[in-house]
């Protein structure tokens, strides 16, 4: 019965660990859009000139 417990208490930690690393990359790639925006609005400025 305890062997159980841990098994599942072991599997729980384990899905909230890659759940946690799949939201941590999705952050990171929402980022990444944000910084090409920015990159993109200062190309626009410079063809401007």
């Amino acid at each position: 019965m305890i062997k159980a417990i841990s098994r599942i208490t072991a599997l729980v930690a384990l899905i909230l660990v890659a759940v946690k690393g799949a939201l941590s990359f999705l952050s990171w790639v929402e980022k990444q859009e944000d910084v090409e925006a920015v990159w993109s609005e200062d190309e626009d400025l410079e063809e401007a000139f």
